[in-house]
């Protein structure tokens, strides 16, 4: 066992506790991975089966990654009797198997998010109901709110709460709207990523006999990122835990930053109260990253009540202290990040690849792409479309859910006339509105039309009945196929393949192209079974459904600058990070301020974005910013002043070039000299912004500028001042010839006085 010397005492503890409940906080880089595989290993290794071992992850790429490592010290053959994935897929296994005793076919669909609020937006139509009100995205939150917590359509219109809260915001008939969703759900043979989860819960509550199964088969139960799960998957493995009691969480409570997803914190700090004989191990040494950010990162988390005590620390260099950066405006900002990236690779021989941006929303990305694309610097923006939501990738795919699972409504919807055989909107509405009456699926209906009369024309159904036979045919190369042969089959027959290489314009050849690196995908899937085994399609359809953002974004091999969210970028690591927006009521946000554990999640979500660093970490903040088409006046985030300033280095924008005069002297007065006088201190941080905007006001009204001056503006050229606001002035209406009337703020609008 050569692997566990490469352990530190606290992970080797953690690896060879292997009986009773065991709870592993993990501070952020402490290796809480290399534990967890090594935990399974020794475990194998000490004469329990693998097939008694149950691994939860929350993407497909760290279970592949531990598998792969797994196999490596215990050989290929046994690794992959583990049980091991993200549990939705691990839980559609489950289900399939034992999908009759729920009442589902074998071949059940996954929606995704899409498929789902395609379905909301059609119920809310049907009935009638306002689509402003009954926004898909809204309802849908809602229904997996309560599937997370377990409660089915019937058990939430019986809710008074939960109705008369939905009356009281204006939505009253949202509990129809679920139970209808519920039922085309069903009758769709289609499940969405919270049934997984819902149902396996109703499975093991229901069915006696299959918990008692499970519960003696995974005498051995590990879970990653434990901070990260809701009630339905704490309930799961705490009832499949319940005989053994051999479960090993890992988390970092500091790392909780999901509860909008539904994640409960109070999972891991609740653990010792499940489990009383529980053991506890903290992983405190960082791998990762400086001291000085490992020290910042403390310094920062240390202001939460709720937590879980640990001293993170780390036995790397000091590295550098963490710059901060205050800017005019959040254009400025994008332009001298994007001058710091230019510069520190070519300083320090650095990679596109080696530079994160980080931000609270994705609407901030806009200022960086510009200021990137102005330097050609190359960039990706992560968490944007996946490859699996291109339209023509979701259509192709439509066509083979509908082969692998005729009564999938939504798939059916999309291409029933697609590409175009003459069935309209109307006559989908027709058949929509039959299967409902009947309580059946579309499919039935168009499968039977002489069971369910729907009036239409013999054209009509001569079309929809040549629909149907294609896709039959499609059906018998299904299970006796291979995946590549039976998709390029249906790309072609169905006339996919030739509508998007009949269209030659830039976009269409992009399609065409994307529909061939998904066919490449299945060729490549279908080449990796082993022996004699058929790959076949409906596997690759389960392996795509159960993809998380994750799993799609990952592109390592591009030497890009990466643009994502900090809940984008939890699990991910980079030189050079730059926290950007730090401003109050963006970063924390403004809709977290209510509660003191909405404003404690935000800070958790900082320590994640500060702890993604590795070599050296930079802040930035606007003093103004367009949000909303209004410029705001911005104040820096409280996160800034909790650091201690020990950490903390203090830039102005005006180092960079390409600065007038004006905004140098401006710069120079607000900021001073850094290096012998810092303008911001952890004490008076606040203070000193409150009083930037009177000096700032100042320093505009020395030009002593009154009604009937002219000016000089560098956009709009030379005006007249018509008028001034405040004593000190701090807002001038000034009239452009080019442009008319502009009311400008003097501490920003860069005036010169002319005569």
């Amino acid at each position: 066992m050569q692997y566990l010397e490469t352990l530190n005492p606290q992970q080797l503890a953690a690896v060879k506790q292997t009986e009773g409940p065991v709870m592993v906080i993990a501070g952020a880089g402490s290796g809480k991975t290399r534990v967890l595989t090594y935990r399974i290993a020794y475990l194998i290794e000490n004469g329990v089966d693998p097939f008694n071992i149950l691994a939860l992850t929350f993407t497909n790429k760290a279970a592949r990654e531990m598998k792969s490592r797994i196999a490596e010290i215990i050989g290929n053959s046994e690794a992959k009797n583990l049980s091991m994935g993200t549990f939705h897929s691990v839980f559609s296994r489950i289900l399939r198997h034992h999908s009759d005793k729920i009442g589902y076919p074998t071949n059940f669909t996954i929606y995704d998010t899409q498929d789902s609020r395609s379905l909301i937006k059609t119920i809310v139509k049907e009935l009638k109901l306002d689509d402003k009100a009954y926004k898909p995205n809204l309802v849908h939150g809602r229904i997996s709110s309560a599937k997370n917590n377990l409660i089915s359509a019937a058990a939430y219109e019986a809710n008074s709460d939960i109705v008369y809260e939905d009356r009281m915001s204006g939505k009253p008939r949202l509990f129809e709207i679920y139970k209808q969703y519920e039922k085309r759900c069903f009758n769709a043979g289609a499940m969405d990523f919270d049934d997984l989860l819902f149902k396996t819960n109703v499975l093991l509550r229901d069915h006696p006999d299959v918990l008692h199964f499970y519960q003696h088969r995974f005498k051995y139960i590990l879970v990653d990122e434990y901070q990260d799960t809701n009630y339905s998957q704490y309930l799961i493995v705490k009832k499949l835990a319940d005989v053994f009691n051999n479960i090993c969480v890992v988390g970092d409570d500091a790392q909780s930053i999901y509860s909008f997803r539904g994640a409960n914190i109070e999972n891991i700090l609740n653990f010792k109260n499940d489990y009383p004989e529980n053991k506890v191990f903290k992983l405190e040494q960082n791998y990762r990253s400086t001291q000085t950010i490992v020290n910042a990162a403390n310094s920062v988390i240390a202001n939460n009540k709720d937590q879980i005590k640990k001293t993170v620390w780390t036995s790397n260099d000091t590295g550098n202290k963490i710059k901060v950066i205050r800017t005019l405006t959040d254009g400025e900002e994008g332009r001298i990040i994007a001058e710091s990236i230019y510069e520190t690779r070519i300083n320090n021989q650095a990679e596109n690849k080696d530079f994160a941006i980080l931000y609270r929303t994705n609407a901030q990305s806009r200022s960086f792409e510009e200021s990137l694309r102005k330097l050609n610097i190359p960039y990706k923006i992560y968490g944007g479309l996946s490859f699996y939501q291109r339209k023509e990738i979701k259509d192709l795919l439509a066509y083979f859910r509908l082969t692998a699972n005729p009564k999938d409504e939504e798939a059916l919807k999309r291409i029933i006339n697609y590409p175009k055989r003459g069935i309209g909107k109307t006559t989908i509405d027709k058949l929509i509105v039959l299967a409902d009456k009947f309580n059946v699926s579309i499919w039935d209906v168009i499968e039977n039309p002489s069971e369910y009369p729907s009036g239409l024309n013999g054209g009509t159904l001569n079309k929809i009945g040549q629909f149907v036979t294609s896709i039959k045919s499609y059906q018998v190369l299904l299970e006796k196929n291979d995946a590549y042969d039976v998709a390029q089959h249906i790309a072609k027959n169905s006339g996919i393949l030739k509508e998007l290489y009949d269209d030659k314009s830039p976009e269409g050849v992009s399609r065409y192209e994307n529909i061939q690196a998904l066919l490449a995908g299945i060729k490549e899937f279908s080449e990796s079974v082993e022996g004699d085994e058929i790959a076949l399609l409906s596997d690759f359809m389960v392996d795509v459904a159960l993809l998380t953002d994750a799993d799609t974004d990952n592109d390592e091999d591009n030497d890009v600058v990466t643009l994502m969210t900090i809940h984008a970028s939890k699990g991910l690591e980079f030189p050079y990070v730059f926290i950007v927006g730090l401003e109050e009521n963006l970063f924390p946000s403004q809709m977290a301020l209510n509660s003191r554990t909405e404003l404690e999640e935000e800070r958790r979500l900082f320590y994640v974005a500060l702890t993604r660093a590795e070599r050296k970490a930079t802040l930035s903040f606007a003093m103004s910013r367009y949000r909303w088409g209004n410029l705001v006046t911005s104040e820096p985030s409280r996160f800034i002043e909790e650091i201690d300033s020990d950490h903390l280095e203090m830039a102005a924008a005006s180092a960079s070039k390409g600065r007038s005069l004006k905004q140098k002297s401006f710069e120079n007065r607000a900021f001073g000299k850094p290096k012998k006088q810092p303008l911001f201190t952890n004490k008076n941080l606040k203070r000193v912004s409150a009083e930037d905007k009177v000096k700032s006001g100042k320093a505009a009204s020395s030009l002593n500028l009154k009604v009937g001056n002219n000016v000089m503006h560098e956009k709009f050229g030379k005006g007249k001042v018509v008028g001034l606001e405040g004593d000190p002035a701090i807002k001038a209406t000034v009239f452009f010839p080019k442009v008319g009337n502009k009311q400008l703020l003097l501490k920003f609008a860069r005036l010169e006085l002319i005569d």
